[in-house]
């Protein structure tokens, strides 16, 4: 039943963002991803990794009309393995440090998963399409649609997740185990918090320069798998997000919210 309901959400919250695509015009904007997230954390590795599957096919197969083979050949190994293992190593074992760091690792190991199969498994060997193209502009590709989902999934997950948390423990006292219990009468610190936020906004800016001033900018205008008006999203992409990912950063770190110490 925990299954199924948090496949029902992810769907719902997954399709309410479907026509927001990539620069490359495929993988989607996807904010929802606090709902696997939730309950990997709440209920467990099987209901986040089994839900999110289930969530990410339907919802892509509702977009394109029907059985989706793009999403079950990347998407669903992908969500399954990140929020299965996001799940594993919080649930029973939380604490806020913990969340930070396991939720950048499992959306980076999940999108890269996605990403992969997608440029390479779904789009090469089954679509037969990109032929000629060099393999590293395909990997190219899959970094970059990587770091799309990351950077643009990350801040929810960080900021969205621990409220609804908290709000499902008020609403039902007996449904959290004893260490997440003990972490909610805590609050999240704000440097680990800042500090995972910095990172990939400076890496971001990073990027966003390197594409306007270096060579980068230029072979990606002469790439087929990027182009022109590619480069050009992908470039005010970066600069927008890394702008906020460091300001939101910097905020935290300089302890404007979540705050250092705790609450008994």
């Amino acid at each position: 039943m925990v299954t199924v309901m948090c496949a029902a959400l992810y769907a719902v919250g997954s399709y309410v963002t479907a026509y927001i695509p990539s620069p490359w015009g495929f993988g989607q904007f996807r904010p929802a991803v606090v709902v696997p997230a939730f309950f990997a954390v709440v209920f467990g590795p099987i209901p986040a990794g089994v839900g999110a599957a289930l969530g990410t096919l339907l919802a892509d197969s509702v977009k394109h009309g029907y059985l989706y083979p793009g999403s079950l050949i990347a998407a669903v190994p992908g969500n399954f393995a990140g929020f299965y293992l996001m799940g594993w190593f919080l649930w029973r074992r939380f604490s806020w440090n913990r969340f930070i760091i396991i939720s950048n690792l499992g959306l980076l190991a999940a999108n890269l998963i996605v990403a992969v199969l997608y440029v390479f498994a779904y789009k090469v060997l089954y679509q037969n399409q990109y032929v000629g193209i060099p393999v590293e502009a395909l990997a190219a590709v899959a970094a970059g649609l990587t770091l799309f989902w990351f950077v643009t999934m990350l801040p929810f997950v960080l900021l969205v997740t621990p409220p609804l948390i908290k709000a499902a423990v008020s609403a039902f006292p007996s449904l959290p185990h004893p260490d997440l219990i003990e972490a909610l009468r805590k609050k999240i610190p704000g440097r680990e918090l800042g500090a995972s936020m910095v990172g990939p906004g400076a890496v971001l800016l990073l990027i966003a320069l390197s594409v306007s001033f270096t060579g980068l900018g230029a072979w990606m205008v002469g790439n087929p798998t990027f182009g022109a008006t590619t480069k050009s999203i992908i470039e005010v992409l970066c600069y927008v997000c890394g702008a906020v990912l460091s300001a939101l950063g910097l905020y935290f770190l300089a302890g404007k919210a979540g705050g250092e110490k705790n609450e008994h």
